[in-house]
């Protein structure tokens, strides 16, 4: 997002996540974990190289409470103090409260900071207090507020409303609001986000300046306004379709769902949750108090810490274990490999997996049920061919019973320093769900410029029968998704095309003026995408004109619901909203150009 208030006018406000032993361990929910400090990290084999154990202690960087700890306020504003502006800092932090009650708090986030309940449900943990994202590092500008996350507690805020002013990749999962959401910062200033899945507002949902939102799954009690582009997938209350005036783009239910793992607390042992796949799926998945699902020990994972090298990883997991990513930064000297069926892999804190010299940081093998959550994967200097890779090229199994799920998993490149890939993502296995990502080539921060930073394609899809909820995807230096794979779903779509291309040459596509933001491949048949938005801001070269912001071929079974363009204070220009067909925007008005159905 931009780093000045370029955005949208803002609109009145109106309204108040040994070998046959861990085999076992991994498989069976009833074995006890191992979840004492100070574990030892590997221990000697007879037979061979050292044994990784499972379990341990969570790091330094994992602070739990309970009611009864002391000064857990000054604690919180400890943290907060540390990274309310550290954007492209290394701290990172997972702040976990232990069912009971706690009062008087106020949790404020800053970056790369996440916060959650330890039971297993969000009824649990009850906070009568506040969880609060707000902008006055940034001078009310939240446009920037990203990579922080709240997960699995009950708030009762203090004046009845909660403040979750956020943009990108700061998901708010499994929260249950006694009261009113107001996603705005205070002020009313500028605000590009945002995701909200498995989660009941009692009260009213106030989006006041934010640009864009997806909920899933979840229950409101209202929702206040819109301004270019609000989906809904399987929510109670949410307002009643009617895109483009105002622009609310709802679906009844979800197709498939599948929440994200979390870990909680089985009387004073570590467990991972991993709940079960939804069809058509609307509300909360724990209404009646306990989700349904399966649940590992803390035993069957290999507890990461910072330091831990590629090789100790693919250890890990060729003996079996899941993976448990402590807060911090993990550089990888050559691929993490996920080759068994129903590997988890979850991350806490945003840790950060970091590939040295231009190799792909993780890859999944053509196999069912693996768990990807909760990590952040930042390109390295040297060029990845890709960063992430979900299945082999030419995947072709059927795992429509038990999917791969990619739930909170964020790509950077540059920003935090030189970095470059030409792909970030590539999903190649049938039936994988791709649940709220954000891939992002950075538009400030170090280590940034056309070539510098450079990266041509975001998401590339070419496995059959995926589905994505929640695609952020921007800047781009060509494609920022490329769709191959056929009968492919995306609900909610937000991009910006790259600002920076030097001129109309840069970015020219044969005869075509630009790559679309989101273009699905001319040879495929079925597809279909709900509540898509494409935004530009060429703000080096103003003159810049892009053709569409979407591309696909004009048959029947691909279809579109609930487009948009938009020329953020006229740097640059959309000709049309996809292929041929909308009107061009036009001037510094920063108003979308609409399609409802496409063709």
């Amino acid at each position: 997002m931009p780093s000045s208030p370029t955005h949208s006018p803002l609109p009145e406000p109106s309204g108040p996540r040994r070998r046959s032993l861990l085999a076992a361990a991994a498989a069976a929910p009833v074995l006890t974990s191992l979840a004492g400090a100070g574990a030892a990290r590997a221990v000697d084999s007879p037979d061979g190289p050292r044994a990784l154990p499972g379990g341990g202690d969570l790091g330094p960087n994992v602070i739990v409470f309970d009611p009864s700890t002391a000064n857990i306020q000054g604690r919180l504003d400890e943290i907060f103090k540390q990274q309310e502006s550290a954007q492209f800092g290394t701290g990172r932090y997972a702040l976990l409260f232990k069912p009971g009650t706690y009062h008087g708090l106020n949790a404020q986030l800053g970056f790369y900071t996440s916060i959650a309940g330890l039971g297993l449900s969000p009824d649990d943990t009850t906070i009568n207090g506040d969880v609060t994202v707000d902008a006055g590092w940034f001078d009310g500008n939240a446009t920037q507020n990203f990579w922080r996350s709240a997960e699995n507690l009950a708030l009762v805020p203090v004046s009845g409303t909660n403040r979750w002013a956020v943009s990108q990749a700061a998901p708010f999962r499994r929260m249950h609001v006694r009261g009113g959401l107001n996603l705005a910062p205070d002020g009313y200033g500028w605000a590009s986000g945002g995701y909200i899945a498995d989660s009941r507002i009692d009260g009213t949902v106030g989006p006041y300046s934010q640009q864009q939102w997806y909920t899933r799954d979840s229950s409101v009690g209202g929702w206040l306004n819109a301004v270019w582009n609000m989906v809904f997938s399987g929510v109670e209350g949410a307002p009643a379709q009617s895109f483009p005036e105002p622009p609310y783009t709802t679906l009844e239910t979800t197709p498939v769902s599948r929440e994200k793992p979390f870990l909680y607390l089985d009387g004073d042992e570590y467990r991972v949750f991993l709940p079960e796949k939804r069809t058509d799926a609307r509300g909360v998945s724990w209404g009646n108090g306990t989700p349904r699902g399966t649940s590992l020990p803390l035993s069957g994972f290999y507890v990461a810490r910072p330091g831990d090298s590629a090789a100790t990883l693919n250890q890990a997991l060729e003996q079996g274990l899941h993976l448990l990513l402590t807060p911090g930064i993990y550089h990888v000297d050559r691929t993490v490999e996920v080759k068994r069926a129903g590997t988890v892999v979850l991350g806490l804190g945003y840790a950060t997996l970091i590939p040295d010299n231009g190799v792909t940081a993780l890859r999944v093998a053509d196999v069912d049920g693996v768990r990807l959550a909760g990590f952040l994967v930042d390109a390295g200097p040297v060029n990845s061919a890709t960063l992430v890779e979900v299945g082999p090229e030419g995947a072709s199994a059927d795992h429509s019973a038990n999917p791969t799920t990619v739930q909170d998993v964020f790509v950077r490149i540059g920003g935090a320093g030189p970095g470059k890939a030409t792909t970030s993502l590539v999903v190649n296995s049938r039936h994988t769900i791709v649940d709220h990502t954000w891939v992002w080539r950075a538009d400030h921060g170090d280590g940034v410029g056309w070539e510098t930073n450079r990266a041509d394609y975001g998401v590339v899809v070419n496995g059959d029968d995926v589905l994505i909820t929640g695609l952020f995807v921007e800047h781009f230096n060509k494609y920022d998704v490329q769709w191959n794979g056929e009968r492919g779903r995306t609900v909610f779509f937000q991009n910006e095309k790259a600002y920076d291309a030097p001129d109309q040459a840069a970015i020219q596509n044969g005869s075509v003026k630009g790559y679309a933001a989101y273009k699905v491949g001319d040879d495929v048949t079925e597809h279909e995408s709900w509540g898509m938005g494409s935004y530009c801001y060429y703000n080096v070269n103003p003159s810049i004109v892009q053709h569409h912001g979407f591309a696909a071929p004009t048959r029947s079974g691909v279809r579109f619901h609930g487009l948009l363009v938009v020329s953020l204070g006229g740097q640059g220009q959309y000709e049309c909203v996809i292929n041929d067909t909308g009107a061009p925007t036009s001037g510094t008005d920063t108003v979308p150009s609409k399609v409802v159905q496409y063709p």
